[in-house]
């Protein structure tokens, strides 16, 4: 009767944070998000959103599903999914990501490249090639009627 009735609440993951004044070195994997506000030396690698904020200085590289650069990034970072500047972030090294947003003000030194064509412009370049072949399917049946 009292252990029956008692419902179970999911464990929810805390997200890590390195505050301001703190400084930290070394490898850092974690399975949840991310915000440094502190200062970090070493390499990132994160299942779930990094964010730096404004106060914040990471020399490293950075893994993430996610990544939000509001401070200062010296080192390449990799978005698998997608990389946020703000007006107030700094990086000073390469980019590789799915989806990029700029914001006007950010600083950036280094390359870019996009890991995967937008899926705006998948599905308009699926639409031409689907075009082109209806199309040359038209010129053939008619090719085919007047001989």
């Amino acid at each position: 009767m009292w252990g029956k009735n008692k419902l179970q609440t999911p464990v929810k993951s805390t997200d890590s944070l390195i505050g301001h004044g703190g400084t930290l070195e070394g490898k850092l994997n974690c399975d949840t998000n991310l915000r440094i506000e502190g200062n970090f030396s070493g390499e990132i690698h994160c299942q779930g959103t990094v964010t730096v904020g404004e106060q914040g200085t990471v020399r490293s590289s950075i893994r993430a599903q996610d990544i939000i650069i509001a401070g200062k990034v010296y080192g390449d970072v990799i978005a698998d999914q997608r990389l946020m500047m703000t007006g107030t972030g700094q990086l000073h090294g390469n980019i590789l990501a799915g989806t990029l947003s700029i914001t006007e003000g950010c600083v950036l030194n280094g390359s870019i490249a996009m890991a995967e064509e937008p899926a705006t412009e998948k599905a308009a370049g699926e639409l031409q090639k689907k075009e082109h072949a209806d199309k040359a399917g038209q010129r053939g049946s008619k090719q085919a009627e007047t001989a």
